[in-house]
């Protein structure tokens, strides 16, 4: 386990009473303030939030600073064919409250993911970030992640 950032932070899976934190940390920059819905009681978040948690191989995982969560992450573990039946472990949605940024907590929370995708036998791990959150792509090469395949997304919704 990495050194804490800062005193008194710990990891933890999150719980359906942290969806409206998690919720505001989605919102908490450009890309997601005109995306998420805080405050929001539409059932599709807490139906989401449902199905993460009751699946095995996903989960959020929070940074907790004195009962207050600060950032998130969503982590799933990936069975895959190639590289002999290799898992792997995806990292996305990575969000640290932006009074907080730059104090190492998004990095710490990363180490936390690959400590838990370790424990469960992935034998690598990917880091996805949006291109236009250009502020976190220098974050995102330093803790140890290379920038070598390329990702394409498509939208299904209308």
């Amino acid at each position: 386990m990495s050194t804490l950032p800062v005193t008194g932070l710990k990891s933890r899976r999150a719980v359906r009473a942290d969806l409206p934190r998690l919720l505001e940390l989605l919102a908490d920059d450009d890309r997601g303030r005109n995306r998420e819905a805080v405050g929001s009681t539409d059932p599709a978040y807490a139906q989401a939030f449902d199905a993460i948690d009751r699946d095995v191989n996903r989960q959020l995982l929070v940074a907790d600073l004195e009962g207050r969560v600060v950032g998130m992450l969503q982590l799933a573990f990936i069975p895959g064919l190639s590289r002999r039946g290799a898992w792997r472990a995806g990292i996305e949605a990575v969000r640290v409250d932006s009074r907080l940024r730059r104090l190492g907590i998004g990095r710490w929370l990363i180490a936390q993911a690959l400590d838990a995708a370790r424990r469960r036998g992935c034998r690598m791990a990917r880091l996805n970030g949006d291109k236009r959150r250009a502020q976190a792509h220098p974050f995102h090469g330093q803790p140890g992640f290379a920038a070598s395949h390329e990702g394409f997304k498509f939208a299904l919704e209308a």
